[in-house]
């Protein structure tokens, strides 16, 4: 807790930049959460579905990361530049995709291969992000931990807001995490 606290400004703004990626991806997870809470959801299988959404936004961007760091080695700087691309189109995917409408797919979430469906789908964008910051060498462990936390978390977020409200928030939160990846794809260009 006491290095944290001694941390230099460069450690704390690639803390808030990874903080700030980890609730963008999340909001995928969040936004088709409401989706299915929608369609009536126990508690109980909330906190399994987040349970596995949460290990795959943590194993997705690590198998990502290894895969970054070692195109990283081999393609050295252009390999940011293609890090940062990567970042824009799959911000601009997000964004086109909840602005087109695309639903998730109808399977049944209440059976193991429906919830490692749901979460598969929910944590691709995770390994992809995870390519691009392995190319820029980041602290694997933090970063793997706040995206699976703030993944799980922000599922369950959507999963019991899905069983509250109505469906207009999902549309949105989709595009803002698309506008925050696309950003932060062009900030690694610049």
């Amino acid at each position: 807790m006491m290095a944290l606290l001694n941390a230099s400004p460069v450690a704390w703004g690639q803390m808030l930049t990874i903080l700030i990626m980890a609730v963008a991806l999340g909001f995928d997870a969040f936004s088709l959460g409401i989706g299915i809470g929608m369609r009536g959801i126990r508690y109980r299988h909330i906190l399994k579905i987040s349970i596995v959404i949460g290990l795959f936004h943590i194993v997705m961007p690590l198998l990502g990361m290894y895969a970054g760091s070692y195109l990283g080695v081999l393609l050295g700087h252009v390999a940011v530049a293609a890090g940062g691309g990567l970042l824009i189109l799959l911000g601009s995917h997000m964004v086109y995709s909840s602005v087109r409408g695309e639903d998730s797919a109808a399977f049944n979430h209440n059976t193991f291969w429906g919830m490692i469906l749901f979460a598969l789908s929910v944590s691709v964008d995770s390994f992809s992000v995870g390519v691009s910051l392995g190319i820029f060498a980041t602290d694997i462990v933090m970063t793997v931990l706040l995206f699976g936390l703030l993944g799980g978390g922000m599922s369950i977020l959507g999963l019991v807001l899905g069983r509250h409200v109505g469906s207009w928030i999902g549309e949105y939160g989709e595009a803002l995490g698309g506008v925050i990846l696309f950003l932060f794809g062009l900030k690694f260009l610049l």
